[in-house]
């Protein structure tokens, strides 16, 4: 018996994702130095992290022993003053991809439906199909989110609609007003969880101003990582602001450590160093 053949049909139709391939991986198969290898694929930081992030990293790994906080207290209320939001409404992943699956497996099951753009993060159909549910892709307009598109897309079905702003990986941008009269369309009975990993690379006048949104769409969740601007992608380290109903869910389905001690102390770090962020963003 192939005991594979026992996992749920919507699963092993699934194809695994492929991250972007590391450099050291890359030097092994052309036979070359690592050191003259640019790797643009996954989008890192080539300045590296913050130096006060290395410092905190230097320090934290002496406590390794101990498990992590599980609430991850510190960072949260970093993040609390940071966004001006209610500790309450903020759950932490281990990267922005944790919150994009916890928000899939906390509401969605077999039979309703997801939106998502032609061109869009792979990972939106990846969480959509491991819990059964299907994958509704609305063809792209100038390479970015037919927003009309989605809103006729809507069904009594659809649950989940994953909209990226900036876009990846087309990098468009919805404007501000355009983004909001989109939210407003959209039926209660549907989450938007809008993917801001790349925010921190917006111009001042380009910034979104969805986290004062929360107030008035209890149906939105903001994913945003501090994988891209803020230099930990392999500290894999992200969150989501939310309604506190939507995040008291999504804390049900979350791993109770699934954010190690040295990612949060790093992070914590990289929220007090605006001039590193700055730096990556020039």
């Amino acid at each position: 018996m192939n005991v594979s053949n026992l996992a749920p049909d919507y699963v092993r139709a699934i194809a695994p994702y492929q991250g972007g391939k590391p450099i050291s991986e890359l030097a092994r198969e052309m036979g070359l130095n690592e050191a003259d290898i640019v790797k643009l694929a996954s989008n890192e930081n080539p300045l590296g992290m913050s130096p006060k992030a290395q410092m905190a990293v230097e320090e934290a790994i002496y406590d390794i022993a101990r498990y992590p906080d599980g609430n991850s207290f510190g960072l949260r209320n970093m993040v609390s003053q940071k966004f001006a939001v209610n500790p309450n409404q903020i759950v932490f992943g281990n990267g922005s991809n944790d919150i994009l699956e916890l928000s899939a497996r906390a509401f969605l099951s077999a039979g309703d439906e997801v939106i998502f753009s032609q061109h869009a993060f792979a990972v939106y159909a990846l969480v959509t199909q491991a819990v059964g549910a299907t994958g509704v892709v609305v063809p792209a307009q100038a390479f970015g989110h037919h927003l009309d598109g989605f809103l006729k897309a809507i069904t009594s079905k659809t649950r989940m609609i994953f909209v990226a702003n900036p876009n990846n990986p087309t990098g468009t941008l919805i404007a501000k007003e355009v983004l909001l009269a989109f939210l407003k369309q959209v039926p209660a009975h549907v989450l938007v969880v809008l993917d801001e990993a790349y925010d921190e690379y917006l111009s001042p006048t380009h910034k979104s101003e969805a986290i004062e949104w929360l107030a008035q769409f209890n149906q939105l969740i903001i994913s945003r990582t501090f994988s891209k601007a803020y230099g930990l992608a392999g500290l894999r380290v992200g969150f989501g602001l939310m309604h506190a109903d939507v995040a008291d869910i999504l804390n049900r389905v979350r791993q109770p450590f699934n954010v190690n001690s040295i990612a949060q102390a790093a992070a914590i770090a990289s929220l007090t160093d605006d001039d590193f962020v700055e730096r990556s963003y020039a």
